[in-house]
């Protein structure tokens, strides 16, 4: 038996070696600190958890779901974008439930990218951007996002022939790994470039609600954006239901359909119980969600305030529940995050994990209680570099 010649060009998994090591101490009796998962620590709300338990006992939820995702759900969706963002959508054509938003950014390409069409993928990246375009047999072609660029990728600096060869500009702000956040002058300049070479704009939203300063934009709220934009959004992340497995996309009707057909043909949507739960969440948003930033905003300031005393150079994020910290000089960022393990207990992940150009950087997850942040970094503190 052999392997697909798809399957073939998917990389190695970069962090079974670390995994290993990570194992290795813990049957040594070492008590592993894990800074680099990004799951919350935090639990669902409990509002959340009992609506979902008095939902499950409801007979008609335990059917098959519809694909698109039941209107209630999808209406809670339009809501929410509408009191956040000022956008209108029509719920039955511009929302589409997903099993997570992984679940829709990897099916995406299968509705669009043709084998040999180009797929403008930001590196360092959520790796399912680039994996979903090779799995359809499409090019990835990589837009460095820099530390002097503020993480922003240079749009100038794409080829012509290039754009004119794209299918699909991934972008993904606020943005994993490297916690950057974009304006709205940003993507203004984005959708002019995607109408003038006439590509689909795929946006993953998923930590638009996790922010500490000023409320990152959607990408629709662009004039003509819906016109070639597509949106992902994540509850995983907003209300800490990471194993619930329920996002939505938004935008372009068309673009909203085809997933759908591609939905159609390979799952049979989310659980009903689980999207009342969801809709419930989305609906109660601005009670639920700002004590869940509270707890990441104080770990960011500890932590960043205590990392730099340390010496570690880095840009202190505005969104997301990470730091993307500059590795140490003379290490690779994998040689570093090794180091750090053996010698203290703590996982971190290295930068080069989510491309070419996150190296020499590494990611903190703020996921974990500030008392074994406080535990971190006095290990940290006699790490000789």
């Amino acid at each position: 038996m052999e392997l697909s010649e798809r399957l073939k060009k998917i990389p190695p998994y970069l962090f079974v070696e670390l995994d290993k090591l990570k194992q290795e101490k813990i049957q040594e009796g070492v008590e592993v600190i894990d800074l680099g998962i990004g799951d919350p620590d935090l639990p669902t709300p409990l509002e959340i958890v009992e609506v979902a338990k008095k939902a499950l006992e409801k007979p008609s939820h335990h059917r098959y779901p519809s694909n698109a995702g039941s209107l209630f759900y999808r209406k809670a969706c339009a809501n929410y974008i509408k009191k956040r963002f000022g956008i209108t959508l029509d719920p039955e054509t511009e929302v589409l439930a997903l099993i997570g938003s992984k679940e829709g950014i990897a099916h995406f390409p299968i509705a669009f990218v043709n084998p040999e069409d180009i797929v403008l993928c930001p590196d360092p990246a959520y790796p399912v951007y680039h994996l979903g375009t090779l799995l359809t047999d499409g090019i990835p072609y990589y837009l460095p996002l820099t530390w002097e660029r503020e993480f922003l990728p240079d749009l100038g600096s794409i080829p012509s022939n290039i754009l004119q060869k794209t299918k699909i500009l991934w972008l993904n702000y606020p943005n994993n790994p490297t916690t950057s956040s974009a304006s709205k002058e940003f993507f203004k300049e984005v959708i002019k470039l995607a109408k003038k070479y006439n590509f689909i704009v795929a946006h993953d939203a998923a930590y638009v609600e996790i922010y500490f300063e000023t409320p990152p934009p959607s990408i629709l709220e662009i004039d003509e954006a819906k016109e070639r934009a597509i949106e992902f959004h994540s509850l995983s992340k907003t209300f800490c239901m990471t194993g619930w497995r329920i996002g939505f996309a938004i935008g372009n009707s068309f673009l909203i359909s085809a997933l759908a057909k591609v939905k159609n043909n390979v799952d049979s949507g989310v659980f009903t119980a689980l999207q009342e739960a969801g809709a419930f969440a989305l609906e109660n948003l601005e009670s639920l969600t700002p004590s869940i930033r509270m707890t990441f905003k104080k770990r960011r300031d500890f932590l960043t305030e205590e990392l730099k005393k340390l010496g570690f150079k880095f840009k202190i994020p505005s969104a997301t529940f990470y730091l993307w910290v500059k590795t140490p000089e003379n290490y690779s960022s994998q040689e570093f995050c090794k180091k750090l393990l053996n010698e203290t207990g703590i996982v971190v992940t290295p930068g080069v994990g989510f491309g070419k150009y996150g190296e020499g950087y590494f990611r903190i997850a703020l996921t974990v209680e500030e008392e074994k942040l406080k535990k971190a970094l006095q290990r940290i503190s006699t790490l000789k570099l």
